[in-house]
């Protein structure tokens, strides 16, 4: 990542907000991606003067949420066909159906707390479109989110200046950590589900 600032440095300040942009975009599209860590890194800039703090918030925000809403659009128009054949193998289909019944009755509030849980952006936005959820507040609640999240970032880069590496490192631990833990969630759902499942064979095929 350093010597991607060093990069950025050489670059026209209109192409470094372009840049970070397409990270902040492709992130939600491609997880997992350093976009977190491109924005403070560009926070640092903001501290050297390259840039300037409101257009670089302006920027990282509307691609953030644009991001979102591509995904959302992909989950609202493919998804149920996506899940419906099967394609994710390692999750029982009735899984996938309770998940999606869940999201659609905490699914703003998960929208709402969305940029916080790095490496699940993917994830929320995809079924938030799978379940239906209005795209005018699902768009709302993402952009305040990626508001509040951006500015948090930019701003611990601008204060940390040269040092913004170190933060950087954080923000790798807290993307594995909250990944980890959505990860251990879901399989905890799924043994819960498989084990019901087969009490429930297993009752069903017993002596009447």
């Amino acid at each position: 990542m350093e010597q991607f600032v060093e990069r950025l440095l050489e670059l026209n300040p209109v192409l470094i907000y372009v840049v970070i942009a397409g990270i902040a975009f492709i992130e939600n599209l491609l997880p997992p991606f350093p976009s977190d860590i491109a924005i403070v890194a560009a926070g640092s800039l903001v501290g050297l003067g390259t840039i300037e703090f409101v257009p670089l918030l302006g920027v990282t925000t509307a691609a953030s949420s644009a991001g979102f809403l591509a995904m959302y659009c992909i989950g609202l128009w493919f998804g149920r066909r996506i899940l419906e054949q099967g394609k994710i193998r390692f999750i029982p289909l009735e899984s996938l159906h309770r998940v999606e019944a869940w999201f659609r009755k905490y699914g703003y509030w998960v929208i709402a707390g969305n940029r916080f849980l790095a490496g699940t952006r993917a994830v929320v936005s995809f079924f938030a479109g799978v379940s239906e959820l209005s795209p005018t507040l699902s768009a709302i609640l993402c952009f305040f989110s990626a508001l509040v999240w951006n500015a948090l970032l930019i701003l611990a880069g601008k204060a940390l200046g040269e040092n913004w590496s170190h933060l950087a490192d954080l923000l790798a631990t807290y993307s594995t950590a909250v990944t980890a833990l959505v990860i251990l969630a879901l399989a905890v759902v799924l043994i819960r589900f498989l084990f019901r499942k087969k009490r429930g064979s297993a009752s069903a095929s017993g002596p009447s």
